[in-house]
């Protein structure tokens, strides 16, 4: 985590069904990552800041480095938000700002791509998802794109099928996005891609269906530990 306001959200509820152990390395609080031999599966979280931003927060490199490693080791990951692109980063892809920012409830295409990985059952082409972020990447070599937005062609890419990187937020709750909008107020400025306070709340219809998106990304994350 990398900032207490970019928790894992329903991501706990997999957690908790499944029984799993989980451990938190919190950067806000000045945590040091953990060993990479004593963790399994990796879970990036978000947050506003760009990867970038190494002299604003020194850790950043730091974490980078430390989920290159971890990469190498080919366990199972997956990013979330600057989570994602924290992985690109790690894997040598550049990192930048993107022409809008996208934020609040906006469309998203995943790619036939998605399916060679068996990962979602009756996989829908489009989807409305929960979307907070400017910047964007680049595909890294020898990944498989696999969603994009109208405001942003690469939104999530599979890496050595093991690593999972989506730069929308499936985890999001009703509390987790109060949360953000609470914290982030003010980046909800006018823009073709930016919903207004109101229209981000009052958005109930799609946390049940993209949390079950989610669960099947992490049960097959999950299932290459067995």
């Amino acid at each position: 985590m990398h900032v207490p306001f970019e928790g894992p959200g329903i991501i706990l509820d997999w957690i908790g069904e499944k029984g799993h152990k989980l451990h938190y390395t919190r950067f806000y609080q000045g945590d040091a990552l953990p060993d990479t031999s004593a963790v399994d599966l990796l879970i990036i979280m978000g947050g506003p800041m760009d990867v970038f931003d190494f002299h604003i927060h020194p850790w950043m490199g730091d974490e980078i480095a430390w989920v290159k490693e971890f990469i190498k080791l080919e366990k199972p990951v997956l990013g979330i938000c600057l989570g994602a692109q924290i992985i690109a980063a790690a894997l040598g892809e550049e990192v930048y700002p993107g022409p809008h920012r996208e934020i609040g409830w906006h469309n998203l295409q995943f790619f036939p791509a998605l399916g060679d990985f068996k990962i979602c059952k009756d996989l829908p082409t489009t989807r409305k998802v929960f979307h907070w972020h400017g910047d964007t990447f680049n595909i890294p070599e020898g990944a498989t794109r696999i969603a994009a937005s109208q405001a942003f062609p690469n939104q999530g890419f599979i890496y050595n099928n093991k690593v999972v990187a989506l730069q929308f937020h499936l985890e999001a709750s009703p509390e987790s996005v109060l949360e953000l909008v609470e914290n982030c107020r003010d980046e909800l400025v006018d823009g073709p891609h930016i919903q207004s306070e109101k229209e981000i709340l009052s958005e109930q219809n799609y946390f049940d269906t993209n949390q079950e998106v989610l669960y099947q990304f992490l049960d097959y994350l999950s299932a290459l530990l067995s």
